[in-house]
């Protein structure tokens, strides 16, 4: 049985395509930096779209889950990246657009995540 999905759902659907989208096209600035940032960058992507499968598949558990590690694990390591730079790699700039635009689709995610446990509990694979 196919369900429509909440607007939260739907928010969250986007808001996490739009994080994997900003880690594909930063990728291969990321390798340049170091071979293992770009390919955590990669596979945040792939992530992200494998959460929002498992959002929109009715809201699943493991998708929702999997999204907080896609959009928690890039909020903070951009903020150590930021701050003590990741291994092999001196602090990065702050203020970069499309970090900064991470940032704000992967706190917009989280609060989503928090509403969605907020309108009950979601439904089991």
């Amino acid at each position: 049985m196919r369900t429509t999905p909440t607007a939260v759902q739907g928010a969250a659907l986007a808001l996490i395509l739009v994080t994997g989208a900003i880690h594909f096209i930063d990728a291969p600035g990321s390798f340049g930096d170091a071979t293992y940032k770009g390919l955590l960058f990669l596979a945040n992507g792939i992530a992200a779209i494998i959460a929002a499968f498992g959002i929109h598949r009715g809201g699943r558990r493991w998708g929702w889950g999997l999204g907080v590690l896609v959009a928690g694990g890039a909020l903070v390591s951009y903020v150590i990246s930021r701050t003590v730079g990741l291994p092999g790699l001196a602090p990065d700039i702050w203020f970069e657009p499309l970090g900064i635009l991470s940032l704000l689709v992967e706190a917009a995610f989280i609060v989503l995540f928090v509403q969605s446990r907020r309108e009950g509990p979601p439904k089991a694979m």
